[in-house]
C-alpha cells in the first residue's frame, strides 16, 4: 500500500503547542486517505517549536495530493494550535509544501492547499474550486466591514480584540494593552510620584526635567537642550516625528498678510519677501485641519485649548529651514497678531510652543492614527475577504498587515474611544480627535500616499533648496526598493495587463477598499480597478510603504521628539495670545500641560516608541508563503538592496548629533504593529 511521510511543524509563539488529538487527511484528484489520527506512543507530538514526522499509508492511490485536511479534537481542556507548515513526500520521492501559518482554535477542520501561488483560473479540479469558494465565503464572514465612527474609513466588526479571528489576534507574549503599557512605562520613567500632583503646574523648564529621562547622546536629550532656538524648530519640520507637514510656499495665502518690512531682517539674501519665494526659499507649514475643533472638555477643573497656526519658514543661507512669521488663527485681525523673531523672547517662544502643540495633535490624529493605522487596516481586511491564500497577492501581503487590525482593535477599545487613554492628557481628547480624522478622511488622497508624488506635490524635491530633508531622501530610496521588489515579484505571476485586468480576486480587493474600506469617495482619486501591471505595482507599493515606511518614519520618534514636554505639548492650558509684550515666563508655564498631564504623555510617547519583541523589519520574512524559487529570489535581492540602503544611512548618521534613522530599513517593521 502506498505511504507518505507527512512532516509537521509547530510555531514558536507562546502556547502554540497542543496537547489535543490532531487527526489528517490526504486530498488527492483520485479520492482521500482514511482520517488518520497523528500520534507516538510514549512521545508527546506538537509541542512549542516541534517538527514532527508521521508514515500516513493508504489502501489505494489517491492521485496527485491537491489538500491536506488537519482536523483538532479537544483531549482535556481548550488547547488551541498554531501549525507553520506541512510537507508531504509522496511514494515516487517528490516534496510538497503546504503553508499553514495558522491557528487552530476549538473542535474543527481545515483544509490546506499546497503552496504553489495560483490564480482563480488555474483552479481545473472540482475540489480545488470549492476549496478556494469555501474559503472566501468563511473569510467575509469573519472578515465584516463596519463604521466604528461616522466620517472615518471603515474598521473591522469587532468590539474587542478577543472578538477578532483567532489568526489576526497578537500572539500571547505581544504586550498590547494600552493601559497596561502606560502604567509600565510611567514605572520605568519613575513618573508615578507626580501623579498624586496630577493638576498642579510645573514651577519651570527645568522642573520638566524631574520626569526626563536622560539617555546619554539621544535625540531626546539634544531636543531638551535646544528646543527653544530657531534652527531646532525649523529642523523638525524635515525630520522631527511629523516632517509632512512642510510645503513651499509659491504664494502667500490671503489669509496670512505677511510683508517684507516684517521679515526684512530675517532675509539673508537682499531679495524681498516676494523674490525669496520666486528663489524656492520660502515654506509654509498651515494647520488649517485644526480651525474650529473642539477642545478636550472631560475634565471640568482644566480648561483646554487649540489653534490653527500658520507659519511661514525660511532656507538661509546656510541652507538651515528657521521660522520668520508666525499667526496663532486662520482669521487675521486686531487680536490675531503676526509673531516674528523680533519680537519678544517670550512672545516669541510661545508662538513657536503653541505651532508644536498644533503639530502634535496633527500628527497624531492625522498622520500617525488616519494615513498609517485605519488605512492600513482598510487594505488588510479587503486583503482577507477578497484574496485566498493560494493568491500570489495575498502571499505578498499578509506579512505586511500582520497585528494591524489587532492594534487597532485595542485601539479603539482603550485609547480613542470615549473617556479612553487618548482624553487623558490631549486637547483633542473628548471628541475633537474624531473631528479631525473626520475633515482629514474627505481631504485624503490616493496621489498623497505615493511617496515621490507627494513629496513633488509639497515642492519638497528641490534638493537644493532643501539638501536635508533625510526624510525625503531615505523615503524616497526605500520607496524604489520596495516598487522594484513589487514589480519583480508581479512580472512573476502576471504576463501582461490583461491578465491583471482579468484577474477577478484582484479585481475585487481593489473595489473593497475602494467601495467599502474608503466609501466610495471619489474625490480620493483612489482605483476603483487595475488596468495594468504598473498600476498594480505601484498599488501594492502604496500599501508596503504606508504600513512599513511611512508608518515607521511616524511613529518610531515620538519619544525622541515629544518627551521634553515643552517641545511638543499634548495641551495649551491657557488661550493663544491676542497681543504682543504680555507673555511672561509663568504664562507660558501655566499654558503647558500640568504634572499629571505630562505624566501621562510621557508614558504614552515612550510606549508607541518601542519596538515589539520579536519584531519583523522590512524584507523579513521567515513565513515561506511562496515556494517558487523566483519569488524567493526576488525577496534575496530586495533585503540585499534594503541593506545597501541601511549602510548608507548608518555612515551618513556616523558623528552626527542629530542622526536620522527612522526610514533606516534595518529599522522599519514590515507592517503597523503598534
Amino acid at each position: 500500500m502506498p505511504s507518505y511521510i507527512v512532516t509537521i511543524a509547530t510555531g514558536t509563539q507562546w502556547f502554540a503547542g497542543t496537547d489535543d488529538y490532531i487527526y489528517l487527511t490526504l486530498a488527492g484528484s483520485q479520492g482521500c486517505s482514511e482520517k488518520c489520527l497523528l500520534d507516538k506512543p510514549f512521545y508527546n507530538d506538537f509541542e512549542r517549536g516541534a517538527i514532527d514526522s508521521y508514515d500516513v499509508t493508504v489502501a489505494e492511490d489517491i492521485g496527485e495530493v491537491q489538500l491536506v485536511k488537519v482536523e483538532k479534537r479537544k483531549y482535556w481542556v481548550q488547547d488551541d494550535w498554531y501549525c507553520k507548515f506541512i510537507t508531504v513526500k509522496t511514494p515516487s520521492g517528490d516534496y510538497i509544501e503546504f503553508p499553514c501559518y495558522r491557528w487552530i482554535s476549538g473542535d474543527k477542520e481545515i483544509e490546506i492547499r499546497d503552496g504553489k501561488a495560483r490564480f482563480a483560473r488555474d483552479d481545473k479540479t472540482q475540489i480545488a474550486k470549492q476549496h478556494r469558494r469555501r474559503e472566501l465565503e468563511e473569510r467575509q464572514k469573519q472578515y465584516r466591514w463596519k463604521e466604528w465612527h461616522p466620517g472615518f474609513p471603515l474598521s473591522i466588526d469587532a468590539h474587542s480584540h478577543s472578538e477578532l479571528p483567532r489568526d489576526i489576534q497578537f500572539d500571547s507574549e505581544k504586550g498590547v494593552d494600552f493601559v497596561l503599557n502606560y502604567t509600565k512605562a510611567m514605572e520605568n520613567l519613575y513618573v508615578n510620584r507626580f501623579m498624586h500632583m496630577f493638576q498642579s503646574s510645573w514651577s519651570d523648564f527645568a522642573d520638566f526635567e524631574k520626569i526626563f529621562v536622560r539617555i546619554s547622546n539621544t535625540i531626546s536629550e539634544y531636543v531638551m537642550q535646544h528646543w527653544k532656538e530657531d534652527f531646532m524648530f525649523g529642523y523638525q519640520f524635515l525630520n522631527g516625528c511629523n516632517p509632512v507637514m512642510i510645503e513651499s510656499c509659491t504664494e502667500l495665502p490671503q489669509n496670512f498678510p505677511v510683508t517684507t518690512e516684517m521679515v526684512q531682517c530675517c532675509l539673508e539674501r537682499d531679495l524681498t519677501l516676494e523674490q525669496e519665494i520666486e528663489e524656492g526659499n520660502i515654506f509654509l507649514v498651515d494647520y488649517k485641519l485644526l480651525d474650529g475643533i473642539s477642545a478636550n472638555k472631560t475634565d471640568p477643573c482644566t480648561m483646554q485649548y487649540i489653534c490653527a497656526p500658520l507659519c511661514l519658514l525660511y532656507s538661509n543661507l546656510e541652507r538651515k529651514i528657521v521660522p520668520i512669521a508666525i499667526q496663532l488663527n486662520q482669521e487675521p485681525g486686531p487680536d490675531n497678531p503676526i509673531f516674528l523673531p523680533t519680537d519678544e523672547n517670550y512672545d516669541w517662544l510661545l508662538a513657536k510652543i503653541w505651532v508644536r502643540s498644533s503639530d502634535f495633535h496633527i500628527h497624531q490624529t492625522v498622520s500617525h492614527l488616519l494615513r498609517t493605522h485605519l488605512i492600513s487596516e482598510v487594505f488588510a481586511i479587503a486583503m482577507y475577504r477578497q484574496l485566498p491564500a493560494v493568491h500570489p497577492i495575498f502571499k505578498l501581503l499578509v506579512p505586511h498587515v500582520r497585528f494591524t487590525i489587532a492594534i487597532n482593535t485595542k485601539a479603539r477599545e482603550e485609547l480613542i474611544c470615549e473617556c479612553g487613554l487618548f482624553d487623558k492628557a490631549n486637547a483633542t481628547g473628548g471628541g475633537g480627535h474624531a473631528q479631525l480624522v473626520q475633515r482629514a478622511t474627505k481631504k485624503l488622497t490616493y496621489q498623497s500616499l505615493c511617496f515621490p508624488e507627494a513629496i513633488k506635490l509639497k515642492g519638497m524635491d528641490n534638493k537644493k533648496t532643501v539638501p536635508y530633508y533625510y526624510y525625503r531622501d531615505d523615503g524616497i530610496a526605500v520607496w524604489d526598493v520596495v516598487k522594484s521588489f513589487i514589480a519583480d515579484i508581479v512580472n512573476i505571476y502576471y504576463d501582461s495587463d490583461e491578465s491583471v485586468k482579468g484577474d477577478p480576486e484582484l479585481q475585487a480587493f481593489v473595489k473593497d477598499v475602494f467601495v467599502y474600506g474608503l466609501r466610495a469617495n471619489d474625490g480620493s482619486g483612489f482605483p476603483k480597478t487595475l488596468e495594468s501591471k504598473n498600476a498594480l505595482t505601484e498599488y501594492l507599493t502604496v500599501i508596503i510603504f504606508t504600513a512599513a515606511a511611512a508608518h515607521a518614519a511616524i511613529n518610531f520618534g515620538q519619544y525622541d521628539w515629544c518627551s521634553w514636554i515643552p517641545n511638543s505639548p499634548p495641551t495649551m492650558r491657557c488661550p493663544p495670545p491676542t497681543e504682543k509684550g504680555v507673555t511672561t515666563i509663568e504664562c507660558i508655564i501655566e499654558s503647558l500641560p500640568d504634572r499629571g498631564r505630562s505624566c501621562w504623555h510621557l508614558g504614552a510617547v515612550w510606549a508607541l516608541s518601542q519596538f515589539q519583541d520579536n519584531e519583523l523589519f522590512l524584507g523579513m520574512y521567515p513565513d515561506e508563503h511562496f515556494i517558487e524559487r523566483p519569488a524567493k529570489e526576488a525577496m534575496a535581492k530586495f533585503r540585499k538592496n534594503l541593506d545597501v540602503i541601511s549602510s548608507e544611512i548608518k555612515e551618513r548618521n556616523k558623528n552626527k548629533k542629530l542622526p536620522y534613522y527612522y526610514m533606516s530599513p534595518d529599522r522599519i517593521p514590515n507592517s503597523v504593529a503598534v
